[in-house]
């Protein structure tokens, strides 16, 4: 072997060395730092649950009467908070926050990026006698001015047109983190455009407000408003810090864009709900307890499927407030865990051949004086009540439903959707046997029976009977009804769960408007109000029915039975964007008042943008990994193939069986995939410069979403071949079953 090869072996196998005692030391710090633990916080979490947060309790200590009453009102009743009353609310928090020890305040908002942003500001202020004093003025609260010109805006701004406004949420909780007072905040246009994610979805909620309530009165006049309740399930990937900088693409795009399965991963199924690591026992209690500081109410905590993933869930809260919180707790969990050398991987499809990470929203509904509107009651009011709003979501699934499955589509989502583990495509709602029976009645003009038909369940000897649910579980359905809320199983783990949720609630929204307009229609006729419901009832469950399927949504045959009930999948990101920009669409998010028609071609193409760049990213990384770390460890490898293959001609010389042996045989596979991978790689960087050309984002991403992608997969299936075949001591990337394994 040649000086210079011995030497780029040795350096081969030195990475690998480092890498692992890289990572032994990783374990051997965090095994230390956990058996120290780092939560400072000792007791019952209801001693300190909150204590970081800006709760009306804090606010009568901080706040004077004035004061408190406008907050109050404004996150109650919606009235705007007067201006009057900032500096004395401003004082008050400013005060608050110093106890906890903050020197900053942040407008923290949702911008188009997906993520969350923030500008700290010092409550320092220099004096007029050379020293410094602390202030904070009611303007400062209400109103700040960020620089708007390099967040994506979709052309709602021009690059040299940098004012932006962002302007405090009060209906969501203010709260320190790491010494800043942290003001949730919504982030606008010098024009009054919606440059986030936030004020579309208030104004879905308050469309929806708007709407519910009067089908709420229907049945009790003294409904005021009805409040959108939302829980988001949180799925995660961890992987060890030292193993994470190993890699390239984990690093740059969240994901591994090569890599070869592991022999064993998820199919014996016993991560799913085992035995939590203890190193990863450690980071979840130590996130739980900053959460729970912040007022995040965390109730669960488990191993899900595949091997290094987990999931937490909150209680169900207000949805803007649950949607913050999310976001918040995705910072807080990504902070801690680097206390732990962990990286948290929120992407949708990390790692090939595994469970991807979805966000499941549980959403419901609520009255002003907490009825369920979602949950069936006892009496026939109230399940009458309960059909109302039940069908009002299923026509509005029926009607809407690929514009909902459109808002779930991103790169990383991509990869997920449609897989065994995620929902499919299309989407379909799951009712249950109970309610399906009830279905079929009203539409047969039957009477209605709401017993579900099933006795408790006795199992043996002194275990406790089993008291049945109405209905199973459907994990299979997108859009699924699990007994007082429906289960939305489609977005992806790393998006801002608003930019779907606003979709699902303008859509019911409209919904719940047709269904009041047809019943007043019906009373004004001189119809019964109770007929003029049930009638109005029955028309929607006749028009919803193509959307409502009871099987497994993962089988060949609701594939083609979704073909022949007309409905449409969401196989293509690029394709399915255009969804808002059809004109149902347009008419119900506009005609809600939830997005204008400008704010809806902004966001349209930020989609594409975002697309584009997250995949150009991806394609680059992709080629580089090969370019530079696989085929040189590939031809190393074959070099001292070769070498080996000389030594035995020297021995046996060329008449001997050892031809055909493993050497050889090795030497052609891999010779053949390192010429097939180069050729795929140039092919690759040549389908990028011929979408990169194109100036019209549609058909860039158009063309990225299939040519792009086509080349990726035939560059990841040579590049994960050869690492099946190259010396594991020269392969330079931490495999599968290092990664998956804490």
């Amino acid at each position: 072997m040649s000086g210079i090869l011995r030497r780029r072996c040795e350096g081969f196998r030195q990475i690998k060395y480092y890498m692992a005692s890289f990572r032994e030391r990783a374990l051997a710090v965090a095994s230390s730092r956990s058996s120290q633990r780092h939560c400072v916080e000792e007791g019952p979490i209801s001693t300190y649950f909150g204590r970081n947060v800006f709760t009306v309790e804090k606010m009568r200590k901080f706040l004077p009467a004035d004061a408190l009453q406008a907050v109050l009102s404004a996150r109650t009743t919606g009235e705007k908070l007067p201006r009057t009353t900032s500096d004395k609310i401003a004082s008050g928090m400013k005060a608050w926050a110093q106890e906890l020890g903050a020197t900053h305040y942040t407008h923290l908002f949702q911008p188009l990026t997906g993520a969350t942003a923030e500008k700290h500001e010092a409550f320092m202020t220099p004096g007029p006698d050379g020293t410094a004093i602390e202030q904070f003025c009611g303007g400062a609260l209400v109103q700040q001015e960020p620089d708007a010109s390099s967040f994506p805006s979709g052309g709602l701004r021009n690059t040299f047109e940098a004012r932006g406004y962002t302007a405090w949420d009060p209906a969501s909780p203010v709260f320190v983190l790491d010494g800043t007072l942290c003001i949730p905040s919504v982030f606008v246009s010098y024009n009054g455009d919606a440059l986030d994610m936030k004020v579309p979805s208030l104004r879905s909620v308050q469309a929806l407000d708007k709407a519910a309530t009067r089908v709420a009165k229907f049945f009790n006049s003294g409904v005021q408003s009805v409040r959108v309740n939302l829980g988001l399930e949180q799925e995660y990937f961890l992987v060890d810090d030292a193993l994470f900088n190993a890699r390239p693409d984990l690093q740059l795009c969240g994901r591994t864009v090569i890599g070869h399965t592991s022999a064993k991963d998820q199919q014996l199924s016993d991560h799913y709900f085992g035995a939590i690591p203890s190193r990863v026992e450690a980071f979840m209690k130590d996130f739980e307890t900053e959460a729970y500081l912040l007022g995040i109410p965390l109730k669960t905590r488990h191993n899900e499927v595949a091997p290094n993933q987990f999931e937490c869930a909150p209680l169900f809260s207000e949805i803007t407030q649950a949607i913050d919180q999310n976001m918040l707790l995705m910072i807080v969990m990504q902070k801690v865990a680097e206390k732990h050398k962990l990286r948290v991987i929120f992407h949708e499809k990390p790692f090939q051949g595994v469970n991807g990470s979805g966000k499941h929203c549980n959403w419901s509904l609520r009255t002003d004086d907490g009825v369920n509107l979602l949950s069936p009651g006892g009496t026939s009011e109230d399940k009458l009540r309960f059909l109302s709003f039940y069908t009002s979501v299923l026509k509005a699934m029926a009607d809407h439903g690929y514009l909902l499955m459109a808002s779930v589509c991103s790169l990383g989502n991509t990869w997920r959707l449609g897989g065994s583990e995620a929902p499919p495509t299309t989407l379909s709602v799951f009712s249950g046997s109970t309610l399906t029976k009830v279905f079929d009645a009203i539409l047969r003009m039957k009477e209605v029976d709401w017993d579900s038909g099933k006795d408790s369940i006795s199992i043996v000897g002194t275990i406790p009977e089993i008291i049945p649910d109405n209905t199973d579980r459907n994990r299979t359905s997108p859009f699924a009804f699990t007994g007082n809320r429906f289960e939305f199983r489609a977005l992806g783990s790393s998006a801002n769960a608003a930019g779907s949720t606003f979709v699902l609630n303008a859509i019911v929204a409209d919904s719940l408007r047709q269904f009041a307009d047809r019943v007043d229609k019906r009373i004004a006729a001189g119809e019964d109000k109770e007929k003029a419901i049930l009638t109005t009832v029955r028309d929607f469950l006749k028009e919803a029915g193509k959307v409502m399927f009871e099987g497994n949504g993962y089988g060949s045959d609701w594939k083609e039975e979704s073909l022949r009930r007309g409905l449409r999948s969401v196989n293509n990101a690029a394709e399915a964007f255009h969804a808002f920009q059809e004109e149902d669409s347009v008419a119900v998010l506009t005609g809600t008042g939830v997005l204008s028609r400008t704010e809806i071609d902004a966001r349209v193409e930020v989609l594409e943008e975002t697309f584009v760049k997250k995949l150009q990213i991806e394609a680059r990384v992709i080629g580089d990994i090969c370019l530079n770390h696989v085929i040189p460890a590939a031809t190393a490898y074959q070099n001292i193939l070769a070498e080996n293959l000389r030594g035995c001609r020297e021995v046996f010389g060329d008449e001997t069986d050892w031809l055909g042996r493993a050497p050889e045989r090795t030497y052609r596979q891999i010779a053949r995939l390192i010429n097939s991978l180069s050729d795929g790689v140039a092919a690759l960087v040549e389908v990028r410069r011929k979408a990169n050309r194109l100036t019209d984002t549609s058909e860039k991403a158009g063309l990225y979403s299939t040519a792009v992608m086509d080349a990726m997969k035939k560059v990841r299936e040579d590049a994960d071949h050869l690492e099946m075949l190259v010396d594991d001591a020269l392969w330079p990337l931490p495999k599968y079953r290092e990664l998956l394994y804490l």
